[in-house]
């Protein structure tokens, strides 16, 4: 059997055929989940696919019982507005999302563990991330986002250095 020179030289036949309808990107507001955004931005103007803008928030200290008594429903409230205008607002205006299907998503708990729920329930055909985000500590004590979700999301995952 003859070994192609390049991906050219196979017939038709024998090409994957990919086209992403729905695509997910992981935002936490650093400048490398931008790049990330804009990546699958113009991917999805490509396929056409929808992309739906992500982010999760953590909850406040306390929330999980570390660190004295919960907090009041109003922080998870005040928390998710901030991120969204923080994080997803910053995203929308700082993309070229025209003649993009895109959707806004906040959400609440661990970013690896919400990204690939989010990509489950939209039947995602791919995640974008970012390779860094967290800081030094996080990614010692938890291991990055990234890292995570090359092992547990549901569709493959393209991480952007």
């Amino acid at each position: 059997m003859r070994v192609p020179d390049s991906v050219f030289d196979i017939p038709e036949v024998n090409r994957v055929s990919w086209n992403p309808r729905v695509i997910v990107v992981g935002l936490d507001g650093s400048e490398t989940s931008l790049d990330a955004a804009a990546i699958a931005t113009e991917m999805a103007r490509t396929w056409q696919a929808r992309l739906l803008l992500t982010t999760v928030v953590r909850p406040p200290e306390g929330w999980w019982g570390i660190g004295g008594a919960p907090p009041p429903p109003e922080s998870m409230a005040t928390a998710i507005v901030e991120a969204r205008s923080q994080i997803l607002d910053q995203a929308e205006d700082a993309l070229d999302l025209e003649e993009v299907d895109y959707d806004l998503i906040g959400e609440l708990g661990d970013p690896a563990i919400m990204l690939s729920d989010v990509c489950r329930s939209n039947d995602a055909d791919l995640l974008v991330v970012g390779r860094r985000g967290a800081g030094l500590v996080e990614r010692i004590v938890v291991g990055s986002v990234a890292d995570r979700l090359a092992h547990t999301a549901p569709c493959p995952v393209l991480t952007v250095p």
